[in-house]
């Protein structure tokens, strides 16, 4: 397949779903970490027995079943909304079907997270609002038996066979199975793809001072969020330009295709048959006559070889993990922030949500900004210094925090211009600048001031 061909395919699986976006809604996909209060590993079968009462309330109908015929997706049609395990059956995925404004999702979200609370808690049980599980060590840390979800074990746990690839791994890959996300998905129109994900990616620096709130307990609680660790530093990122920022500013399609040209493919699906291979670019890959990967013979219970000859439709299983990932839906999906205590839940939906509405401001503001850039540094660099906790000598923390406040300012401005009054959503990250803390930072403190972690997680789990 000429270059020609391969850039066309891409043009239509991302950019065309873009042309005519007219709307602005805003999907929110909120993973919460299932913990076992008896410090012994999550009872999947009660678990099960949960999101059956929990679908039976709702309404929700059962979508996807394992290989042992466990519902792992129930749907709502009329919302959009959706139940799902994720990776594996010690997380809930929550994704709320998009909505008109912040309230509406809310609402739902809460209804939803009070059934399913008081489901768990009758079994010891529980949800709270965290980036990584405080119980992981407890759980069987193990994939859904599904194709999907036992290839991307497969391939995170094959981080030893790359000896040979010049970068340091993780020795954590099944994080998956315990760690969470709060995800949000913005609509976006054709001519503002390239200044949204420039000026997103700028504020992910500010982003790891607000939102940090993935600690691994008692191992590397410099760390302050983890999950950047996790993904960049396992098989997900022996291609850099498959997860974290942009490291390149984009000032035209063509830049922006030749980018998603660079990511590399992993797997793809034959029959019912998911392969993994080894990483490889988009572009060579559609130019090879075959490649090599293996698959899980259900029968016999081990991983085979196979030869898979390349199709156009496989640009459907290149997937990427970047901050912020253009999708086949016509939308952005911002992926870099934590779980959040359940109290603060709506605050990543709400940033993003008011920036957006804010984009030519936001990116004029960082495009001149002289506190945190134009100081040597680019936003990829400082993001990784911000998650552990480390500033440049340069950097006056005040003056940091006055950045920080005036981005929170023109969000609030953006949700106050949609006149649904969503702002009210972003005062906890107006007091986390005011405190200097985010939810990280108050958990360490609140370990080194004697807490206990069961007063912590209890604590991040309060609803209102």
């Amino acid at each position: 397949m000429d270059t020609k061909e391969i850039y066309k395919l891409i043009s239509e699986r991302y950019i065309s779903p873009t042309d005519g976006k007219k709307t602005k809604m805003v999907g929110i996909e909120l993973e919460l970490p299932i913990l076992n209060l008896k410090r012994a590993p999550v009872d999947t079968a009660f678990v099960h027995r949960a999101a059956e009462e929990f679908a039976g309330k709702f309404g929700f109908t059962a979508v996807r079943r394992d290989d042992n015929g466990d519902v792992y997706l129930y749907e709502e049609k009329s919302t959009g909304d959706s139940l799902s395990f994720d990776c594996s059956y010690n997380n809930i995925e929550l994704s709320m079907g998009c909505g008109r404004d912040l309230h509406e999702i809310r609402d739902r979200f809460g209804l939803y997270y009070t059934q399913l609370t008081g489901s768990l808690m009758r079994g010891d049980h529980m949800l709270t609002g965290m980036g990584v599980n405080p119980y992981r060590d407890y759980n069987n840390n193990v994939p859904i038996p599904t194709g999907r979800y036992r290839m991307l074990y497969h391939h995170l746990h094959s981080y030893p066979l790359y000896q040979k690839v010049p970068m340091h791994f993780h020795h954590y890959p099944a994080f998956g199975t315990f760690s969470s996300a709060s995800q949000v998905q913005l609509d976006v129109s054709r001519d503002e793809i390239l200044k949204t994900i420039r000026a997103f990616t700028r504020t992910e620096p500010v982003k790891a001072l607000l939102f940090s709130n993935s600690v691994l307990l008692g191992e590397m609680e410099d760390m302050i969020c983890a999950r950047d660790m996790f993904w960049e530093n396992s098989t997900h990122g022996i291609n850099p330009h498959n997860v974290g920022m942009f490291e390149c500013d984009l000032y035209s399609e063509s830049e922006l295709i030749d980018y998603i040209a660079s990511t590399s493919i992993y797997c793809v699906e034959r029959g019912n048959r998911y392969i993994n291979f080894e990483p490889v670019q988009i572009l060579e890959y559609f130019n090879r006559d075959e490649v090599t990967g293996e698959y899980y013979d259900n029968e016999e219970g081990a991983y085979k070889r196979i030869e898979v000859t390349p199709e156009p439709g496989d640009i459907n299983y290149l997937r990427t993990f970047k901050f912020e990932d253009l999708t086949f839906r016509g939308t952005i999906e911002f992926r870099s922030c934590c779980a959040q205590p359940l109290r603060d839940t709506m605050t990543v939906g709400a940033f993003h949500l008011g920036l957006q509405q804010k984009l030519d401001e936001l990116d004029e503001l960082l495009e001149n900004d002289n506190i945190l850039y134009h100081h040597g540094y680019t936003p990829n660099e400082l993001r990784h210094l911000f998650v552990r906790r480390k500033y440049p000598a340069y950097l006056e923390l005040e003056k940091l925090a006055g950045l920080a406040e005036d981005i929170l300012k023109l969000a609030r401005e953006g949700l106050r211009d949609r006149g649904f009054g969503e702002e009210i959503y972003l005062d906890p990250l107006f007091e986390r600048i005011n405190r200097r803390r985010n939810p990280a930072i108050n958990m360490l403190e609140a370990v080194r001031s004697g807490r206990s972690l069961e007063e912590i997680i209890e604590d991040y789990s309060l609803w209102p």
